[in-house]
């Protein structure tokens, strides 16, 4: 009744008004407020609760370090984590062993995830390429605040319980030239840590020394990664590909537990192992697409298999040093919407802001907040190089141009010195040789004459 009496209130105050135009945006707001407030969202949300709720499988949960699951931030996040077939940053390192050989720049970059339940993620990571060869190494941690307490309700302990992983990456793209731009391959070496804290005797509330250590993990699992590029449809002039297609295995490995233990080290449960496919679209230079299809599957009993996830990433390139990227995901009964956007500061790091939220179980979806920052160090000197071959590349064709047939073969074959499979250096040379045959040919015909 408020409400109303405001918006009477309003309508008569523009009748008398000169200029009616704020308080019609007034009335408007108030309006727009009043109607939310009375829609009822519960039988919706019920509906996709529903709808959802079949893509959760009988052994949803029953593998071990699942903080091999959880994002580090960043790019990848933003896109709804369907990044196995993109993987063009740092963060190659967590979906597409092989993408690091690829990538443009040596980069080094920092992550931290606010996860859920006063957890989260920190991440340390690296890159280096050399020439088609690319390495890396990353180091993360997940890890949440545990406290116990006695019957009377006295906080008696707290400490963290943490999963601590290493990664350390190689690849290599092979057959990379002009015109086929080769087939990367990729490898990670993990090794994983779970610490568990030491906890209490129910009767005395003393902590028991080593109790932790028994519930602790230690695993070692590695990835596998394939990464080809091609043009199709493209819309621009660019010199990389517009279309990436990327297969993966990731977590496949083994786990240990029971350090401590008078039973001794014995098998742990099963790694969360998957293998997935992804595929990234350029249509036009500032619009990238990505999609990705996630199949989980269990080493240690393959009947036991998990439900699949699918997800999917857009991302508009605004300005040279800012875009915008969206993502949804759905694994499980709660799919994930990501917002995300990307900004340069001096041209060297590159900030994301990520923002994910979960839905369908309630009208209050769990919040995911990352940021990450990227350091781009520079390419080693592959942009001079290719500055150099083009110069070559240049005056071989102002060379041919002229007839200067020896000349041109001459700048082509010092393009070749530096890259081998550089095709039109190739082609040139041929052409050229040709030249000189035929006219070799003209001359001694005329001489025979």
């Amino acid at each position: 009744m408020e409400k109303k009496n405001r918006r009477y209130c309003i309508l008569m105050m523009m009748k008398k008004t000169d200029n009616p135009v704020p308080l019609l945006l007034l009335f408007l707001l108030i309006t727009a407020g009043t109607e939310a407030y009375a829609l009822d969202l519960t039988e919706i949300t019920t509906k996709l609760s529903e709808t959802f709720s079949s893509l959760t499988g009988e052994n949803e949960g029953t593998t071990a370090y699942r903080s091999l699951l959880i994002p580090s931030g960043g790019r990848a996040e933003s896109l709804g984590t369907a990044y196995t077939g993109l993987s063009d940053d740092i963060s190659c390192l967590e979906y597409n062993p092989a993408a690091s050989s690829l990538l443009e720049q040596t980069e080094t970059a920092v992550f931290h995830n606010a996860w859920i339940a006063d957890s989260a993620m920190e991440t340390l990571a690296g890159t280096v390429r050399v020439n088609n060869a690319g390495f890396g190494a990353e180091i993360k941690c997940f890890y949440v605040p545990f406290s116990e307490y006695n019957i009377f309700g006295e906080r008696v302990a707290g400490s963290y319980y943490t999963e601590t992983t290493a990664i350390l990456n190689a690849s290599y793209n092979f057959l990379a030239g002009y015109n086929f731009k080769g087939i990367a391959v990729g490898v990670n070496a993990k090794a994983a840590w779970r610490g568990v804290p030491d906890y209490t005797d129910n009767d005395t509330d003393a902590i028991i020394s080593g109790s932790g250590l028994e519930q602790s993990g230690l695993a070692f699992a590695g990835d596998l990664g394939v990464m080809m590029r091609f043009n199709a449809g493209k819309l621009y002039a660019s010199r990389e590909p517009n279309l990436r297609i990327g297969l993966n295995l990731l977590n496949a490995g083994a786990a240990l537990t029971g350090f401590g233990s008078s039973e001794g080290i014995r098998p742990d449960d099963p790694l969360p192992t998957s293998a997935a496919i992804g595929v990234s679209y350029r249509l036009i230079k500032p619009l990238l697409l990505t999609a990705e299809f996630r199949q989980p599957f269990n080493l240690q009993d393959f009947t036991e298999y998990q439900m699949w996830s699918a997800g999917t990433g857009i991302s508009v390139q605004i300005t040279n040093f800012f875009g915008v990227l969206g993502g949804f995901l759905i694994k499980g009964g709660n799919p994930r919407i990501s917002f995300g956007s990307e900004f340069e500061i001096l041209k060297k790091v590159q900030m994301n802001v990520n923002y994910t939220f979960d839905l369908t179980s309630s009208l209050n979806p769990v919040n995911h907040i990352s940021l990450s920052a990227k350091i781009k160090l520079g390419d080693n000197g592959r942009a001079e190089k290719q500055k150099l071959i083009d110069g070559y590349y240049n005056d071989g064709l102002a060379s041919f141009s002229k007839g200067d047939f020896a000349a041109a073969i001459d700048s082509w074959q010092k393009v070749l010195q530096l890259d081998k499979l550089y095709d039109p250096a190739k082609e040139g040379i041929k052409s050229a040789q040709n030249q000189i045959l035929l006219f070799r040919r003209i001359r001694d015909a005329q001489f025979l004459n």
